[in-house]
Protein backbone atom coordinates (compact mmCIF):
# COMPACT_ATOMS: atom_id res chain seq x y z
CA UNK A 1 0.00 0.00 0.00
CA UNK A 2 1.17 3.64 -0.93
CA UNK A 3 2.16 6.16 1.59
CA UNK A 4 -0.02 8.98 2.14
CA UNK A 5 3.23 11.01 1.51
CA UNK A 6 4.00 9.33 -1.62
CA UNK A 7 0.23 10.04 -2.64
CA UNK A 8 0.79 13.83 -2.37
CA UNK A 9 4.01 13.86 -4.06
CA UNK A 10 2.35 11.86 -6.75
CA UNK A 11 -0.71 14.30 -6.65
CA UNK A 12 1.91 16.81 -6.99
CA UNK A 13 3.55 15.55 -9.72
CA UNK A 14 0.24 15.29 -11.75
CA UNK A 15 -1.07 18.84 -10.74
CA UNK A 16 2.51 19.97 -12.29
CA UNK A 17 1.82 18.22 -15.74
CA UNK A 18 -1.25 19.61 -15.78
CA UNK A 19 -0.07 23.14 -15.20
CA UNK A 20 2.76 22.48 -18.00
CA UNK A 21 0.43 21.58 -20.60
CA UNK A 22 -1.52 24.62 -19.66
CA UNK A 23 0.94 26.84 -20.33
CA UNK A 24 2.01 25.38 -23.57
CA UNK A 25 -1.34 25.42 -25.05
CA UNK A 26 -1.44 29.53 -23.40
CA UNK A 27 2.21 30.29 -25.35
CA UNK A 28 1.05 28.23 -28.29
CA UNK A 29 -2.15 30.61 -28.39
CA UNK A 30 -0.19 33.78 -27.46
CA UNK A 31 2.09 33.23 -30.78
CA UNK A 32 -0.71 32.68 -33.16
CA UNK A 33 -2.51 36.01 -32.02
CA UNK A 34 0.81 37.74 -32.11
CA UNK A 35 1.59 36.47 -35.49
CA UNK A 36 -1.55 35.60 -37.59
CA UNK A 37 -4.72 37.83 -37.82
CA UNK A 38 -8.22 36.12 -37.98
CA UNK A 39 -8.60 33.49 -40.64
CA UNK A 40 -5.10 34.09 -41.57
CA UNK A 41 -3.54 30.53 -42.79
CA UNK A 42 0.19 29.51 -43.44
CA UNK A 43 1.53 26.47 -45.03
CA UNK A 44 3.41 24.35 -43.08
CA UNK A 45 3.38 20.99 -44.89
CA UNK A 46 2.03 21.48 -48.24
CA UNK A 47 -0.72 19.20 -49.13
CA UNK A 48 -1.56 18.34 -45.54
CA UNK A 49 -1.14 20.66 -42.62
CA UNK A 50 -1.62 24.56 -42.03
CA UNK A 51 -1.34 27.02 -38.88
CA UNK A 52 -3.96 29.15 -38.82
CA UNK A 53 -6.12 31.62 -36.27
CA UNK A 54 -9.60 30.80 -35.68
CA UNK A 55 -11.72 31.69 -32.72
CA UNK A 56 -14.40 28.68 -31.78
CA UNK A 57 -17.44 29.76 -29.51
CA UNK A 58 -18.90 26.48 -29.64
CA UNK A 59 -17.33 22.99 -28.47
CA UNK A 60 -15.84 20.66 -30.31
CA UNK A 61 -16.24 20.64 -33.73
CA UNK A 62 -17.77 24.04 -33.45
CA UNK A 63 -21.01 22.41 -31.53
CA UNK A 64 -23.12 25.54 -30.51
CA UNK A 65 -20.90 27.75 -32.28
CA UNK A 66 -23.52 29.83 -33.63
CA UNK A 67 -26.18 30.40 -30.80
CA UNK A 68 -25.91 33.75 -29.58
CA UNK A 69 -23.39 34.03 -26.69
CA UNK A 70 -25.16 31.75 -23.79
CA UNK A 71 -22.92 29.04 -24.55
CA UNK A 72 -19.52 30.73 -23.46
CA UNK A 73 -20.63 30.58 -20.14
CA UNK A 74 -22.09 27.10 -20.74
CA UNK A 75 -19.01 25.77 -21.95
CA UNK A 76 -16.85 27.64 -19.12
CA UNK A 77 -18.74 25.98 -16.24
CA UNK A 78 -18.78 22.55 -17.66
CA UNK A 79 -14.94 22.97 -17.73
CA UNK A 80 -14.42 23.80 -13.94
CA UNK A 81 -16.83 21.45 -12.93
CA UNK A 82 -14.68 19.09 -14.69
CA UNK A 83 -11.67 20.36 -13.66
CA UNK A 84 -13.08 20.31 -10.43
CA UNK A 85 -14.40 16.61 -10.52
CA UNK A 86 -10.94 15.89 -12.16
CA UNK A 87 -8.31 17.09 -9.26
CA UNK A 88 -10.60 15.18 -6.82
CA UNK A 89 -10.45 11.93 -9.16
CA UNK A 90 -6.52 12.60 -9.52
CA UNK A 91 -6.24 13.46 -5.16
CA UNK A 92 -7.88 9.94 -4.90
CA UNK A 93 -6.01 7.76 -7.58
CA UNK A 94 -2.75 9.62 -8.01
CA UNK A 95 -1.02 5.72 -7.71
CA UNK A 96 -3.20 4.83 -10.80
CA UNK A 97 -0.48 5.74 -13.30
CA UNK A 98 -2.17 6.04 -16.87
CA UNK A 99 -5.45 6.75 -15.39
CA UNK A 100 -3.93 9.75 -13.54
CA UNK A 101 -2.07 10.44 -16.85
CA UNK A 102 -4.98 10.32 -18.98
CA UNK A 103 -7.01 12.67 -16.35
CA UNK A 104 -3.83 14.91 -16.26
CA UNK A 105 -3.89 15.37 -19.81
CA UNK A 106 -7.61 16.23 -19.76
CA UNK A 107 -7.36 18.36 -16.85
CA UNK A 108 -4.34 20.70 -18.64
CA UNK A 109 -6.25 20.84 -22.03
CA UNK A 110 -10.09 22.13 -20.41
CA UNK A 111 -8.43 24.90 -18.18
CA UNK A 112 -6.57 25.67 -21.08
CA UNK A 113 -9.82 26.19 -23.46
CA UNK A 114 -11.59 27.38 -19.94
CA UNK A 115 -8.68 30.20 -19.45
CA UNK A 116 -9.90 30.81 -23.24
CA UNK A 117 -13.15 31.23 -23.22
CA UNK A 118 -13.13 33.42 -20.17
CA UNK A 119 -10.23 35.94 -21.19
CA UNK A 120 -11.59 36.14 -25.05
CA UNK A 121 -15.18 34.50 -25.37
CA UNK A 122 -13.84 31.87 -27.73
CA UNK A 123 -11.03 29.38 -27.97
CA UNK A 124 -8.22 30.00 -30.01
CA UNK A 125 -7.67 27.38 -32.68
CA UNK A 126 -4.54 27.08 -34.54
CA UNK A 127 -4.17 23.54 -35.83
CA UNK A 128 -5.66 22.66 -39.40
CA UNK A 129 -4.73 19.42 -40.67
CA UNK A 130 -6.06 18.26 -44.26
CA UNK A 131 -6.12 16.11 -47.21
CA UNK A 132 -7.60 16.74 -51.17
CA UNK A 133 -9.37 19.89 -49.97
CA UNK A 134 -11.45 18.18 -46.79
CA UNK A 135 -10.20 20.10 -43.70
CA UNK A 136 -10.64 18.65 -40.41
CA UNK A 137 -11.80 21.18 -38.38
CA UNK A 138 -9.13 23.32 -36.90
CA UNK A 139 -7.99 22.68 -32.99
CA UNK A 140 -5.44 23.51 -30.72
CA UNK A 141 -2.79 21.78 -28.03
CA UNK A 142 -5.23 21.67 -25.32
CA UNK A 143 -7.99 19.96 -27.55
CA UNK A 144 -4.75 17.59 -28.18
CA UNK A 145 -4.01 16.46 -24.75
CA UNK A 146 -8.07 16.11 -24.51
CA UNK A 147 -7.95 13.52 -26.77
CA UNK A 148 -4.49 12.02 -26.16
CA UNK A 149 -5.80 11.76 -22.32
CA UNK A 150 -9.56 10.14 -23.31
CA UNK A 151 -7.72 7.79 -25.51
CA UNK A 152 -5.54 6.84 -22.33
CA UNK A 153 -8.94 6.78 -20.46
CA UNK A 154 -10.31 4.52 -22.80
CA UNK A 155 -6.82 2.32 -22.75
CA UNK A 156 -6.81 2.29 -18.78
CA UNK A 157 -10.44 0.83 -18.78
CA UNK A 158 -9.67 -1.72 -21.54
CA UNK A 159 -6.96 -2.67 -19.23
CA UNK A 160 -9.01 -3.48 -16.33
CA UNK A 161 -11.44 -5.32 -17.97
CA UNK A 162 -8.69 -7.74 -19.33
CA UNK A 163 -6.91 -7.92 -15.45
CA UNK A 164 -10.85 -8.45 -13.98
CA UNK A 165 -11.22 -11.78 -16.89
CA UNK A 166 -8.17 -12.96 -16.08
Amino acid sequence: MPSNKNNITLFATWIATAIVIFLADQFTKVMIIGNFQLGDSQPVFQGWFNLVRAHNTGAAFSFMASADGWQRWLFTGIGLVAAILIIFLLKSNATQKLFAFALTLILGGAIGNVFDRIMYGYVIDFLDFYWSGIHFPAFNLADSAITLGAICLFIDEMLRVKKSKS
